[in-house]
């Protein structure tokens, strides 16, 4: 699933790129992968699936070493955090899960949106004192934005999945199958 959180980043982000901001679709692997394996499993999807965009806009962006680091550390927060409200909640077994996913999504991100912040206003400014923060407070806005819509998109797409009953029962049997005993 990592594997496609990356591909699912590379593709939009090579289509929809401007400077350092593109369109983004690796939650959908870490959100499948959270829900349905817990919080762990969510956070290791996060941080490995989000090794495309950390070079994309790391090394190969302006945010040099620091966005490779940055940019996977912050979407295993979304993965930890989704993974624990959806199990703490037990979405799953609720009698209409899709109406509960979206915004489970939604507040998901919330670690990984405040780490945004802190890490262009405070880290990035710490490592690469050169950059002039008032693009960063821009870019910050920018990424801000678009993130929250990619966010209401792949809630209202987890939704469909998660209120699927075929999706949601292989999901559950392939995950259960695969836990250490």
């Amino acid at each position: 699933m990592a594997a496609l959180g990356n591909v699912l980043s590379f593709i939009p982000i090579g289509l929809s790129r401007v400077g350092q901001v593109g369109f983004d679709l690796s939650h959908v692997a870490t959100f499948i992968v959270a829900f349905y394996g817990g919080p762990l499993s969510g956070f290791l999807t996060g941080l490995t699936g989000g090794v495309v965009a950390g070079v994309l806009f790391g090394p190969l962006g302006q945010l040099s070493w620091l966005g490779l680091i940055g940019l996977p550390l912050g979407k295993s927060l979304t993965g930890l955090t989704s993974g624990a409200l959806f199990k703490g909640l037990r979405i799953n077994r609720k009698a209409r899960p899709s109406l509960f996913t979206i915004p489970l999504v939604l507040l998901g991100y919330v670690p990984e949106f405040l780490f945004t912040v802190f890490f262009f206003l405070v880290s990035v400014p710490y490592f690469f004192p050169e950059m002039n923060i008032a693009f960063l407070v821009s870019l910050l806005v920018s990424i801000a934005v678009k993130a929250w819509i990619e966010m209401v998109v792949m809630g209202v797409l987890m939704g469909a999945l998660v209120g699927n009953s075929g999706f949601s029962a292989y999901m559950t049997a392939f995950f259960n199958s695969h836990k250490t005993k």
